[in-house]
């Protein structure tokens, strides 16, 4: 990829001459689409990002949110998904660890991390090899830097073949008077490079994230895949903990996309300033490196402070602590972004102009439209229930899970498997709830009402555990916006989440957008990835299993249709998607009153799978359940905004939903360890066991 000719002419008019090819290649990587959000920026003013509890939205490395007067948490979304193709180890493993500096680089010590992945069919040998590759980046990183991955989603779909999403999410924490901006403060401050040296791995990376990925991108785009150190990385978090700790810290910028470069010009533009860099004084860990290179390569673990003259020693001693790099760049400075190497000026343009002066792209677009009801005749039922139950997308994910170090840092008080997890927020005396996922077949069926139903079913997830919604960051992936359809389906998804997040009153903070995830396979689904955080008073929460002791309930307002669900991917035909509830935020609000319920044992959403699936998942060796639905539809309807509730107080959940959804009885928990379900005139038992060889189908193929 190179700057095109249009944005050529706009470069030089803005410098009045041809630019160097260090200028060249900053602006191609900074006005790139994975930086400038060329072909998404017109559409993100859909959604609302204020509340109260917001202290810092979007445009910053994370969103800062408080969660009481003193104690704030960060919240940030990033995708690593080309990377992820190329080399699933390390693409995936940087993903990790690029959002864990951008919560360090707003004073923040990261406590949780989510991971929501999207592969092709299960089925086939490549995708197993990316999943396992990307499973293996993401534990080794989050487990040797010591922040869990306690919650997250897995997807299979065939449309992910070519081109799997790696979208990772982490939450930190801080109190209020450590809260560190991206924005430089004041010219003379010395700009601090601490972390790794810099070498040639990840060059080009923004750019590369903005095309296509080729049929020969596993072997010609290595390179532009960064290689990460998570030992490096630990000492940078520490030492990053000891400069906010001792006040040094003035402003802070992550070393992500577009590198040296993009940090430190991003970070003086966003405070009105220029900058003097001395490109010779940047520690580096290969020779001969030149100008570009060193601006634009995306080696991982390294921060750029801004740092007052007189606090620069003790910054390097704090570094020398660590082991960590430590170079004097340059400085924060009136005027243009000018870096000098070997004794010549290699760039001098207006920093904003560079940060932010990308032109924006005006695309066509065709609205998607939804199919027709076409349902095929449920011949034999068991079949259909084992297939849905036991598809990889709804199986259990503990082979994932178990390889996260999902309780260190002694804050996981629901851990996952769970709808969601949640945190302990002690310094608060709150419970921090937090959901991450989206679901590709909704999407692919109705963009629009499928991006509604992805917010509304994290909000559900929640509220299951009784944590009302905070905030939340989006994690936006398409296929190439260039294409009408594609881009159609990339504004409905857009304008579905805000509208259903706006509905849930949760001020969408921050996130991130991917596009151009096209391959020789074709575009991918529109994936809206969305990570939710709400909170609760204290740590408890409901469990997701039966006890064996109460009514079981199902609460909420069924759609009526399967499209989008897991029974059509295997029945075939085709539906409508479901009509949601019309009033989501009651609806959230009133069922994690119900889970905080003394009377209640335990509540599990509805969704993926459909009710199939959640009776499933709840069963144990030691408590079942006796139920009955009048028809198939009924049993594998995926309207989310619903919860299976076992309660010792029917009458009580009923009050509490009253006038809200409509509550209704599905029958009694059992100490039999069985699901004995009645569906019209056909009756279906299985018991634990057999649930469990159903739901294992990852382990089974992959141990």
């Amino acid at each position: 990829m190179s700057l095109s000719d249009a944005d050529h002419e706009l470069v030089v008019a803005e410098l009045g001459r041809e630019p160097t090819r260090a200028e060249a290649a900053l602006f191609e990587n900074l006005w790139s689409e994975h930086c400038a959000y060329r072909s998404s920026r017109p559409l993100l003013s859909a959604f609302d990002s204020e509340s109260p509890d917001v202290r810092i939205g979007p445009g910053d490395d994370a969103a800062v949110v408080a969660v009481s007067d003193d104690i704030y948490v960060t919240l940030g979304i990033e995708s690593h998904n080309h990377p992820s193709y190329v080399d699933p180890y390390d693409g995936a493993a940087t993903g990790v660890g690029g959002i864990v500096r951008d919560t360090l680089s707003m004073g923040a010590y990261p406590i949780a991390l989510a991971d929501s992945l999207y592969f092709g069919e299960f089925s086939d040998e490549h995708s197993r090899y990316l999943f396992e590759g990307v499973v293996e980046g993401i534990a080794d990183y989050g487990n040797a830097i010591g922040v869990p991955t306690v919650t997250g989603s897995v997807d299979f779909h065939p449309d992910y073949e070519g081109n799997p999403l790696v979208n990772v999410a982490c939450v930190g924490l801080l109190p209020a008077d450590r809260l560190v901006t991206a924005e430089a403060q004041q010219a003379g401050n010395k700009l601090v490079l601490v972390g790794n040296g810099t070498g040639r791995d990840g060059l080009g990376g923004a750019s590369f994230a903005s095309e296509d990925l080729a049929e020969d991108a596993e072997t010609e785009d290595r390179p532009a895949v960064q290689v990460g150190d998570p030992y490096t990385e630990k000492l940078l978090i520490e030492a990053n903990e000891d400069l906010v700790d001792a006040g040094l810290v003035q402003s802070a910028r992550d070393l992500g996309a577009a590198g040296l470069g993009g940090a430190s010009s991003e970070l003086v533009a966003k405070g009105g300033f220029g900058a003097r860099i001395d490109l010779d004084a940047v520690h580096q860990r290969e020779p001969k490196m030149n100008a570009m290179e060193i601006l634009l390569a995306e080696s991982q673990e390294r921060m750029c402070y801004e740092v007052r003259p007189e606090d620069v020693e003790a910054v390097e001693r704090i570094a020398e602590t660590y082991d960590l790099g430590c170079s004097v760049i340059g400085e924060v400075a009136e005027g243009n972004y000018v870096c000098t190497f070997d004794g010549e000026v290699a760039v001098d343009v207006p920093a904003e102009y560079l940060a932010d002066g990308a032109p924006m792209n005006d695309l066509d677009s065709v609205d998607p439209e939804q199919p027709e009801r076409d349902l095929p005749r449920v011949v034999d039922l068991s079949t259909t229930f084992e297939a849905v139950v036991g598809c990889p997308t709804t199986a259990s994910k503990r082979w994932v899970y178990r390889q996260y170090d999902h309780e260190v840092g002694l804050r996981t008080a629901v851990k996952p498997g769970d709808d969601a997890a949640v945190m302990a927020i002690r310094e608060a005396e709150k419970g921090l709830a937090f959901s991450s996922g989206a679901n590709p077949k909704w999407t692919s069926a109705a963009p629009y009402d499928g991006a509604r139903a992805v917010a509304l079913e994290n909000a559900t997830n929640l509220a299951a555990k009784g944590a009302t919604p905070l905030a939340a960051v989006d994690c936006l992936n398409g296929g190439n916006p260039e294409k009408p359809e594609v881009y159609g389906g990339f504004e409905a998804i857009v304008d579905g989440l805000a509208d259903m997040c706006r509905e849930l009153s949760t001020p969408v903070v921050g996130g991130n957008v991917s596009l151009y995830n096209d391959s020789v396979t074709g575009p991918i689904p529109p994936t809206p990835t969305l990570a939710v955080v709400g909170t609760k008073d204290g740590y408890d929460a409901p469990p997701a299993a039966f006890s064996g002791e109460g009514t079981i309930l199902l609460v909420g307002t069924g759609g009526g249709a399967l499209g989008g669900s897991e029974f059509l991917a295997h029945a075939g035909g085709s539906d409508q998607f479901p009509e949601l509830p019309k009033n989501p935020g009651e609806v959230v609000t009133q069922l994690a009153s119900v889970a905080d319920d003394e009377t209640t044992l335990a509540v599990h959403d509805v969704s993926h799978g459909g009710l199939a699936v959640s009776l499933a998942e709840m069963v144990t060796e030691s408590a079942g359940v006796d139920v009955a639905v009048d028809d198939a539809i009924k049993l594998f309807d995926e309207t989310p905004g619903r919860a299976v509730v076992e309660t010792t107080d029917p009458e009580a959940v009923r009050e509490t939903f009253d006038g809200a959804a409509p509550v209704f009885e599905l029958g009694a928990a059992t100490t039999d360890g069985t699901l004995s379900l009645s569906v019209g005139d056909e009756e279906l038992v299985y018991d634990a066991e057999e649930i469990r060889e159903l739901r294992d189908v990852l382990a089974r193929e992959l141990d």
